[in-house]
This record gives C-alpha cells, sequence and structure tokens, in this order.
C-alpha cells in the first residue's frame, strides 16, 4: 500500500511534535516513557539549588530536582519537585536535606531515608525539609563575630591614635627628640666606660686571678673553720656559757639588792658623803698649808728647833722660853 504525501507529511508533523515534547521534558528533567517518583518539599530559600540538581540517599544519585516552584499561596514558600527513578525503598516520614553540593558545585538534595513502620513514600508526597548549613554558611556565623569585634577594635585604636596624637604635641615631640639624643650619648658614655673597664680588666688580670685565688683559699679556710666548729663540743660550750651567765646574772641582783662590797658601794650613799667631807677638809688643809706653810714645814739650816705658831700664825712660846 502506498502513502500519500498528505499521510507521510501528518505522520512527520506528528513524530516532530512527539519528538520536541520529549526531548523539552527530558530537558527539563522528566523522562515521558520513565515510571519516575515524583515527590516534592517545601523549602524557605533554595540560593544555589537548580533544576537537575541531584537527589541523593548517602551519596548515591536516586534522582534529580525537576523544577523550582513558588507553592502559589501568597506565602512565598518554594516548593521542589523531585523525580526518584531508584526503587530504594524509604518511609513518607524521610527528610529532604539542602546541602551544599562544593565549593563551587551548587546544592543538591540529599534524601535522609526513615526506616519504621511508616507508608513508603509514593509519587506525589510531600516530604519534610530541612537546611544543611554549608562551608559558607559556617564561615559567615565564624566570621560575623571576628567582624564586629575587628570593628570594635578599629574604633578603639582609632580613639588611641588620636589621644596620642593630642598627647605628642610639639613640645612634647621636641622633649621626646631631645631625651633620644641624651640617650644616645649616655650610651655612648656607658662604651666609653666598658672599653676602659676591659681595659682594666685586662691590665690587672693576673691581679684579679690572684684575688679569685685568694678567695678560695678564704672560702677553703671558712670551710675548715666550719668543720671544726661543728666538730666541737658545742653542747659542753653552750651549757657552760649558760651557766656563766646565770652567775652573773646572780651576781648582778645581789648588787642590785645592796649585797656585797660593790653593793654596798653602790646602793649607800654614807660613803658618798663621807668622801665628800673628806674632800672638803683636804681642800681646806691645802688652802691653809698655801697660806701659812710655816705652821707645817719647820727648816733649820743650824739644827735650831722651829717655832710653832697657833692657827692665826702666831708664835706659841714654851715654858722654858
Amino acid at each position: 500500500m502506498k502513502l500519500s504525501k498528505e499521510i507521510k507529511t501528518a505522520i512527520l508533523v506528528i513524530s516532530g511534535i512527539f519528538l520536541f515534547v520529549f526531548i523539552f521534558n527530558y530537558l527539563k528533567g522528566e523522562n515521558v516513557f520513565d515510571s519516575s517518583k515524583k515527590i516534592s518539599a517545601i523549602y524557605d530559600n533554595v540560593e544555589g539549588l537548580a533544576p537537575s540538581a541531584a537527589v541523593t540517599i548517602n551519596g548515591h544519585a536516586i534522582g534529580k530536582v525537576q523544577s523550582i516552584k513558588f507553592k502559589g499561596d501568597g506565602s512565598g514558600l518554594l516548593r521542589v519537585t523531585m523525580l526518584i527513578s531508584d526503587d530504594f525503598p524509604f518511609s513518607i516520614n524521610s527528610k529532604a536535606q539542602l546541602y551544599e553540593a562544593g565549593l563551587i558545585g551548587g546544592k543538591a538534595i540529599a534524601i535522609i531515608p526513615a526506616f519504621d513502620s511508616s507508608a513508603l513514600v509514593q509519587s506525589g508526597d510531600v516530604l519534610s525539609s530541612t537546611v544543611k548549613p554549608g562551608l559558607t554558611d559556617l564561615v559567615n556565623q565564624r566570621l560575623s563575630p571576628l567582624q564586629e569585634k575587628i570593628e570594635t577594635m578599629m574604633v578603639s585604636a582609632d580613639q588611641l591614635l588620636k589621644n596620642l596624637n593630642d598627647v605628642f604635641d610639639v613640645k612634647t615631640k621636641d622633649n621626646i627628640k631631645l631625651s633620644i639624643a641624651e640617650l644616645t650619648t649616655t650610651i655612648a658614655s656607658f662604651k666609653s666606660t666598658s672599653e676602659s673597664l676591659n681595659s682594666l680588666v685586662i691590665d690587672n688580670k693576673s691581679v684579679i686571678g690572684e684575688t679569685i685565688s685568694n678567695f678560695n683559699q678564704i672560702s677553703e679556710d671558712l670551710t675548715s673553720v666550719s668543720k671544726s666548729l661543728s666538730e666541737s663540743d658545742l653542747d659542753s660550750i653552750m651549757l657552760d656559757l649558760k651557766s656563766t651567765i646565770s652567775s652573773f646574772e646572780s651576781m648582778l641582783m645581789s648588787i642590785e639588792n645592796g649585797e656585797g662590797s660593790i653593793g654596798k658601794l653602790l646602793k649607800d650613799d654614807r660613803m658618798y658623803v663621807n668622801l665628800q667631807g673628806a674632800t672638803k677638809q683636804l681642800e681646806q688643809l691645802l688652802e691653809d698649808m698655801k697660806l701659812n706653810p710655816k705652821r707645817y714645814v719647820h727648816f733649820s739650816l743650824f739644827g735650831k728647833k722651829g717655832k710653832r705658831s697657833d692657827a692665826e700664825a702666831n708664835e706659841i712660846k714654851t715654858a722654858k722660853e
């Protein structure tokens, strides 16, 4: 049977339309001849997620994202429709987790399967959704507090620099320059002194060595003396010293109580009064000897007996005269 040109043209047009619909659906991620399950999940934000993104379970691809559309109730929520081509069974209580597939790989959806007694997921079911923070989100979470601290620190640093500029006026700067110049001079003086000390040490190296040797000898002698003291009978010496101190305290107590000659001498004032009277009489005697020497000294060249005088220097005559 020979087909007419019209029939051939109709068959060609229908085949083209069918091929166009097939390619269009395939590009949308939907296979007309495929018996994949179509499930969905609702998200607040799907930034980075695109149609044809992978849908995985434990890292294994089981399908892809078919479409991303608004839910249509005015809430602004997004419905993500997924085509699941794998026959792996999982419960309707499973979760569709949106995660970051890589730094430049966009986002994908991971099914976190639940293996419970609930019904298995079927085409048209809506899974509960979760969002796993990506590397960018984690970095932002870490950088946000750090950024606030850096901003606060920058403000403090700016205030500090402002205060420093207020403090370091022209006069202060001149004083600092003068101090640095004087410090340079002081360092030069220290350097000169250090060189002088080095020269002095080099010139007297032998004397210093001899001094150190003498010091070592003295240290050895002190060690020997210390050893001798440690080996001596210090206990008996301390006992004798304690006994001597006790005797001395007893003697001082006796003197304080006026006992003995020394105690009477210190405590009894009669000796002082007697000594004072004797001293006064001795002074009168010396004064009288100066005024009337003839009364005490008689000198005769020819052995003549000297004359006696009374207290008024008058001559005392005897009975024979």
